[in-house]
């Protein structure tokens, strides 16, 4: 009769191998059961994928680049999100019911303490807010356009992509929403968190931990840039989209400037044109407009200049 496996193993000698099991209860080793537990409870014994710290990790930055990538992409596709049109605003610019109520707040606090600098500039704050929250509205008949067409199978390639934040961006995509149609944000973590905005498609509101995998999902299906009023962010976003398209990095798409008041003078492109800093040809990159209906209008006509079939 052959031994046993437990018989083979008690005669192995040094070198032969090793029991792929704890040692048998006539081995005594009382750590073996506390030395086992540490292995099994290590970070190093945890499957990769299954590792949080270490998909965290500094070493695994490459992964992360392309599971963010990964993920928006696959959704996107299985939506038939083929096309968008980017927009971009102030998350400040809200909705004029809001704003004439902040107004209101703003003008009683003054009013209480009237040589309270700080009272005085933020009731200025609060005036501009509340003229500038037409674009809002703006915003959100724009988000409707758009959304209606894609909702009517007119255009249901197309859809509305938005950072996914309040202020403008809650405006157009609640526009696509109100009109029946998927909508995107692409959100971001920040030190200060920013929830999405609730009009945004539940399974079309996506997180990014990097800027530049955002900025690539806004890209690569982008058919037009809309830049409503706004900050730094809206900047960041406009002037990239610029550069692109002046250095060949991207097909030619329409730029729409919302509020030719405004972006006159916060990018003054006549002044980098006389200094020499611009072509001539650069002041032609993008267009102004101040409706929905106006916005719309832009885009189509540069499709048909451009013989684009999407705006047909």
């Amino acid at each position: 009769m052959s031994p046993s496996d437990d018989d083979r193993h008690s005669r192995l000698e040094p070198g032969e191998g090793a029991p792929s099991r704890p040692p048998a209860p006539n081995v005594p080793d009382p750590g073996a059961a506390e030395r086992l537990q540490a292995i099994l409870s290590s970070p190093s014994y945890r499957k990769a994928d299954e590792d949080i710290d270490f998909l965290a990790s500094a070493e695994a930055r490459g992964p992360r680049l392309d599971l963010e990538y990964l993920k928006a992409e696959s959704l996107l596709r299985r939506h038939g999100v083929a096309a968008t049109i980017v927009v971009f605003g102030s998350t400040r610019i809200v909705e004029p019911a809001l704003a004439e109520r902040r107004l209101a707040e703003a003008q009683a606090r003054a009013a209480a303490d009237p040589a309270d600098a700080t009272l005085a500039r933020r009731l200025s704050v609060a005036q501009r807010i509340h003229e500038n929250s037409r674009y809002y509205e703006v915003a959100r008949e724009f988000g409707a356009l758009v959304g209606a067409a894609r909702a009517s199978g007119d255009q249901p390639r197309l859809a509305i992509v938005t950072g996914g934040g309040p202020g403008i961006m809650e405006a157009a995509n609640r526009g696509a929403f109100e009109a029946g149609a998927e909508t995107v944000g692409l959100n971001i973590t920040l030190p200060h968190e920013q929830l999405p905005n609730t009009y945004v498609t539940p399974s079309l509101c996506l997180r990014f931990r990097y800027f530049a995998l955002r900025k690539m999902h806004f890209m690569l299906r982008a058919r037009a840039l809309v830049a409503f009023p706004g900050g730094f962010g809206t900047f960041d976003e406009l002037f990239e989209t610029l550069t692109l398209v002046q250095t060949g990095k991207v097909k030619p798409i329409p730029i729409v400037l919302v509020g030719e008041n405004y972006w006159r003078r916060a990018f003054d492109v006549d002044f980098l044109l006389d200094e020499g800093v611009i072509d001539p040809q650069d002041r032609h990159l993008f267009r102004y407009a101040e409706t929905a209906s106006d916005i719309w209008n832009e885009i189509r006509r540069w499709g048909h200049r451009n013989d684009d079939l999407l705006f047909e």
